[in-house]
């Protein structure tokens, strides 16, 4: 079991760290690549939505239907629930005893509801920054000196 994981997230990438001393140095266990993540809106939902008529009325006035949610949005909130998910797993092995998440905060916000309260209870910090393109020495400096 390693001490302490660092995961550093965005809406296109994960990497997870482990480091087993205060200040050591971290060691990549894992990465996630989402490149669905860079995809614009029309990209995502290239069709046009589709249509209807009034439902009141003479049912003469067509209206187009629209999405509720921003595709980029849910493609966000699809990749956070895929790391919440990896996150639980391996902390029912016993892969870490405290995590640590370093995201950009929208994806943080994201990520924090999908995960498990269970594996909430092991959080010991919270980096509202964007860090997934950052080399290992600058996220370690970005971390508070206990975690």
């Amino acid at each position: 079991m390693s001490g302490v994981w660092i995961v550093v997230a965005s809406s296109t990438r994960c990497r997870i760290f482990a480091q087993d001393k205060h200040q050591g140095p971290l060691k990549k266990v894992n990465e996630i690549a989402h490149p669905e993540g860079k995809l614009k809106a029309h990209e995502i939902n290239s069709d046009r939505p589709g249509r209807t008529f009034d439902s009141h009325g003479n049912g003469r006035h067509r209206h187009a239907l629209g999405h509720v949610v921003n595709p980029v949005e849910q493609e966000s909130v699809r990749f956070a629930k895929t790391v919440a998910t990896h996150l639980d797993r391996a902390r029912q092995r016993d892969r870490y005893e405290r995590l640590a998440l370093v995201a950009d905060p929208r994806f943080l916000g994201h990520l924090r509801q999908e995960l498990t309260q269970a594996t909430r209870s092991r959080l010991s910090a919270e980096i509202d920054k964007n860090l997934s393109e950052a080399d290992p020495s600058a996220i370690r400096e970005a971390l508070p000196y206990r975690i």
